[in-house]
C-alpha cells in the first residue's frame, strides 16, 4: 500500500493488492496556461521492469497531454513514439516489451474537459449526484462476450487505429470531449479498483462523494478488501479523484 496523495484539487492511492509489484501509475500536470493533465496507467504484468517503465510512461504522457492541451493528441503522440520503438516492430522478439492500459483527462481554463484511453482503465464524472462511465473498455468481454481480462489495446502496442479497427472492432486509442459547465468530481481508475465494486454490487458513487482527502483510500481500501472477500486474489487497485 502506497500513502495517499492529496491536494486541494486532486487526490490518489494505491494498494498493491495480493500481486507481488505495484505496477500501476498515476502522474498529474499542468501546463503554463492553467490547463490540468491527469494520467493513470495500469501496467501489464508484475515486475521491476514493468513498475519502472509504467511510472516513466505516466509522467511522459502527463507532460504531453498538458503541453498538447488535449487528452487525445497528448495520447497519440507518445502511442505513436512508444510504437516506433523498434523492439516493438520486431515480430521475432522473444519477449514482449512493457506496456499499460492508459486513461489520460485533460482540463482546459475555459472548461473543456477531454478524456482519452487505450485499454481497460476508466475514467468516472460525478456530476449533480450522478456517476457517468465515460470510457467504454478495449477488451474482449467488449468485443465478443469473452474475457474482460484481455485487452485488445493498450499503450506500448505497435498496432495503429487501422489494424485495431479491423482486428477488434474498435481504434487503438478512444477519446470523449464536453464543456463542463458546473463543478463535478473526476474519478480515473485502474480494472483493480472498479472492477470488484463492480462484481459484488457496491456503488462507486457511494465512496465517491465524500471528502476529498478520505476518498481516493477509501476507494482502494475498499477494492481489496472486495476483491479478497471473492476466490480470486486482488489486483493493483489505484485511483485518481480531481475536483472540476
Amino acid at each position: 500500500m502506497k500513502e495517499p496523495i492529496i491536494s486541494t484539487t486532486y487526490g490518489s492511492a494505491q494498494h498493491i493488492g495480493d500481486r507481488s509489484h505495484q505496477c500501476d501509475a498515476t502522474a498529474v500536470r499542468t501546463a503554463p496556461d492553467g490547463t490540468r493533465a491527469f494520467v493513470l496507467l495500469d501496467g501489464i504484468g508484475s515486475s521491476d521492469t514493468v513498475r519502472t517503465w509504467t511510472r516513466t510512461a505516466a509522467r511522459r504522457l502527463a507532460q504531453a497531454c498538458a503541453l498538447h492541451g488535449h487528452a487525445e493528441a497528448g495520447l497519440r503522440a507518445e502511442y505513436t513514439r512508444y510504437a516506433a520503438e523498434p523492439i516493438r516492430q520486431d515480430d521475432a522478439r522473444r519477449s514482449e516489451p512493457p506496456s499499460a492500459a492508459a486513461v489520460a483527462a485533460v482540463h482546459s481554463p475555459a472548461g473543456l474537459l477531454s478524456i482519452a484511453w487505450a485499454g481497460d482503465t476508466r475514467a468516472y464524472l460525478l456530476l449533480d449526484g450522478v456517476l457517468s462511465e465515460l470510457t467504454e473498455d478495449h477488451n474482449l468481454r467488449r468485443v465478443d462476450g469473452g474475457s474482460r481480462d484481455m485487452i485488445t489495446t493498450c499503450l506500448g502496442s505497435a498496432w495503429d487505429d487501422r489494424r485495431t479497427q479491423e482486428r477488434w472492432g474498435h481504434p487503438a486509442i478512444e477519446s470523449m470531449a464536453a464543456p463542463l459547465t458546473r463543478p463535478g468530481r473526476l474519478l480515473l481508475a485502474s480494472d483493480g479498483a472498479y472492477e470488484p465494486y463492480e462484481d459484488t454490487g457496491g456503488l462507486l458513487a457511494d465512496h465517491l462523494a465524500g471528502a476529498l482527502e478520505s476518498v481516493p483510500h477509501s476507494l482502494t481500501e475498499g477494492a481489496v478488501a472486495l476483491a479478497r472477500a471473492q476466490p480470486a486474489a486482488a489486483d493493483n487497485a489505484t485511483v485518481l479523484v480531481i475536483e472540476l
